[in-house]
């Protein structure tokens, strides 16, 4: 695993190549005080002060080189405004010139991330290094990193090789790690108590068998923090199979559980005071003689009956129980995330055609807000408040979400208290939000996030793949919430 306090390092006056800042409005004040060699090179490579563009000054010694970049914005730096430098330049140490790069540090270490478990020939590069005087900040901004990493790789890992045994074993380490204590219940214990989680999990083979995952850790006397992840190590969409191009990427649906057992690993790691409580579905959604099907009602272990109208609606199910579990225990916070709608993403010559199936009512939220904005849904003003503006800080965002309880009626159905597929093709994650509300104990504040867990692109300190969205929004927050020795 790649140690990512490699790549910030205290600054104590070491050899280091410069890193000039500048904007379009300091750009030419800045220009004046350059030499005159520099200036003309400038000239000569037709650099100008664009967002996020950036040149070699090259000095009277070959090896004395420097670097101009350009950000939006001096005066506030962003986590991704030095990510491309942090990923092209050759490895060695770099300072910034008259500042401190501040949250830019997190973009600088992402946009050396990689993941080459499966290259029979890994890439061999040491680290770009930034120098930082504000020491501080170093730790806490290198968990954090670790964290996204943790997300990244659980995420970018093959179904075969991350099913629910292989979820089940990350987060044995993590309880090792920190003095938690893991519980896992499978088999027949699973079947009656977290009927839906068995339900939708039972056409797997034995050795990728469903079960629910939990981790305690902290004291008693202080507040009791669920955090609930769902964990489908792959997603066939069961009967309801999907189509070949919405299955391509279902190894990522676990993409919830990877983010609670991040963020479970930065509450440990960091002593946050706290009760923590963290529950993992995990299952297969695969295809059986013994898969549920649409139609069949299912128990789950509030009491209440849910008549399958799809089987590849299969999240909020696990969701379902895990929930209720955390909330027997009577938290005051639980906050779950779950790649529950749009997990198949469609290209966008496909949309039309896929909004018009019920399949296609589930990519709805990605549709309005693309792959990387998760939805928030929460039934309390102040947690989505600071949920938001955690993101905004982190620069994580989220963007709420109605949990529109009139809508409620497209859960009805005729025979059970509840359908798993809302009936009309409008509104999937509203619908969606609103079962899993059902599982939630009255009074409880909660949140949920409606992570993608992937992206489809690259972007500097972003890479293709597995996507750590939404998790360091929700640790601000947390941190907010509870950490006294924030609040001084």
């Amino acid at each position: 695993m790649t140690d990512y306090s490699d790549m910030i390092q205290p600054d104590k006056g070491q050899d280091a190549r410069p890193i000039h800042l500048v904007d379009k409005k300091t750009y030419d004040e800045w220009l004046k005080g350059r030499s005159a060699r520099e200036r003309a090179h400038l000239a000569a490579v037709g650099f100008k002060p664009d967002a996020f563009v950036h040149a070699i000054l090259p000095g009277d010694d070959p090896e004395k080189w420097a670097v101009v970049t350009t950000v939006a914005d001096v005066a506030s730096l962003s986590a991704w405004c030095l990510a491309k430098l942090g990923q092209i330049l050759p490895e060695g140490r770099y300072r910034l010139e008259g500042q401190q790069p501040g949250k830019a540090l997190f973009g600088w270490m992402s946009a050396q991330y990689r993941f080459d478990a499966y290259k029979s020939k890994a890439p061999a590069k040491g680290p770009r290094v930034l120098l930082t005087t504000d020491v501080g900040t170093i730790a806490p901004i290198v968990a954090e990193m670790r964290a996204v990493a943790l997300v990244r790789d659980l995420v970018n890992t093959p179904a075969a090789d991350m099913g629910p045994a292989a979820i089940e074993k990350a987060a044995e380490r993590i309880a090792k790690a920190h003095g938690g204590k893991l519980t896992v219940t499978k088999g027949e214990a699973l079947e009656q108590g977290y009927p839906m989680i068995h339900a939708v999990g039972r056409a797997a083979a034995k050795h990728h068998a469903p079960r629910l995952i939990e981790i305690e850790w902290g004291k008693e006397d202080h507040p009791r923090v669920a955090l609930v992840g769902k964990g489908i190590s792959f997603d066939s969409g069961g009967l309801d199979i999907k189509p070949a191009a919405g299955m391509r990427l279902m190894k990522k649906d676990m993409g919830g559980a990877a983010h609670v057992l991040a963020l479970a690993e930065l509450v440990m790691a960091s002593g946050l005071p706290v009760r923590l409580h963290c529950l993992v579905a995990a299952a297969e959604n695969a295809i059986s003689s013994d898969a549920f099907r649409p139609g069949d009602v299912l128990k789950s272990r509030k009491g209440l009956t849910v008549e399958i109208g799809n089987t590849d609606a299969e999240g909020r199910l696990v969701l379902g129980d895990a929930l209720a579990k955390a909330g027997e225990a009577q938290p005051e916070l639980i906050v779950d995330f779950a790649t529950l709608t749009g997990a198949a993403r469609v290209a966008l010559e496909q949309a039309h055609a896929e909004l018009l199936s019920h399949a296609g009512q589930r990519h709805a939220a990605r549709v309005a807000l693309g792959p990387d904005l998760p939805p928030l849904f929460a039934n309390d003003d102040a947690l989505a408040e600071a949920m938001i503006a955690g993101g905004i800080e982190r620069d994580d965002p989220l963007w709420r979400m109605p949990l529109w309880d009139p809508y409620a009626d497209l859960l009805e159905t005729d025979i059970a208290d509840l359908g798993n597929a809302g009936s009309s093709p409008f509104a999937g994650s509203i619908t969606a939000a609103l079962f899993l509300k059902r599982f939630v104990p009255e009074g409880t504040a909660w949140a949920h996030l409606d992570t993608f867990a992937w992206r489809p692109s690259a972007k500097p300190g972003r890479p293709k793949g597995g996507a750590a969205l939404g998790l360091r929004a929700a640790w601000a927050m947390l941190q907010t919430r509870y950490d006294r020795r924030a609040k001084g």
